[in-house]
C-alpha cells in the first residue's frame, strides 16, 4: 500500500485527507494508515504547505475562483490555519485582479439585465459566488462600467 500511495502521489500534489481516504476505502486499519503517512510525509510525497501553494494557483488560474472560495476549500481538505494564509498571501495581487477583470469582462457578454444597475448587480453577485471579495469586485466593476458607482446604490 506505501508503494501504491507513493504512485499515487508523485502523479499530482495531495494532501493528507485525499491519501487518507484512498487507504481507508482499501480497508487499512487506522495505526496503519498513521505509518503511511509519516513514511510518506518523510519521504516528501506529501507536503501540505506545497499543496496548498499548488491548490491555490491552480484553482486561481484554472477555476477562476476567488481567495474566500479557495481558502474554504483548503479549510475542507483540513490544511492548517498558518498554511492556508501562507498560501493565500502568496497571490499576486495583480494577475489576482487582472483575473478578476477578464473573468467580470466575458460574464457581461452573456448577462442581460434591464438597465445598467441591473447587470452591475447580477455580476457583482457573479463574482461574489466565485469567491471573490465584494470590495475587489467593486474596483473591478467600477472601472468595466466607467466609473457608475452603483455600488453606493447598494448602502
Amino acid at each position: 500500500m506505501l508503494h501504491r500511495m507513493a504512485a499515487y502521489c508523485s502523479t499530482a500534489e495531495r494532501c493528507i485527507q485525499d491519501v487518507q481516504a484512498k487507504i481507508k476505502a482499501a480497508g487499512l486499519p487506522a495505526e496503519a494508515i498513521a505509518r503511511i503517512i509519516t513514511q510518506l510525509q518523510k519521504e516528501k510525497f506529501i507536503d501540505e504547505a506545497r499543496f496548498a501553494r499548488s491548490f491555490v494557483n491552480d484553482r486561481l488560474r484554472f477555476n477562476g475562483w476567488g481567495r474566500i472560495k479557495i481558502a474554504y476549500e483548503l479549510n475542507r481538505k483540513n490544511i492548517p490555519p498558518a498554511i492556508r494564509s501562507d498560501a493565500l498571501e502568496n497571490i499576486d495581487e495583480t494577475t489576482y485582479l487582472n483575473g478578476l477583470m477578464a473573468l467580470l469582462k466575458g460574464k457581461k457578454k452573456t448577462v442581460h439585465g434591464q438597465n445598467e444597475q441591473e447587470v452591475y448587480m447580477k455580476l457583482l453577485r457573479f463574482a461574489v459566488g466565485r469567491g471573490f471579495e465584494s470590495r475587489e469586485t467593486n474596483q473591478c466593476l467600477r472601472q468595466l462600467f466607467k466609473e457608475n458607482n452603483y455600488a453606493d446604490d447598494m448602502e
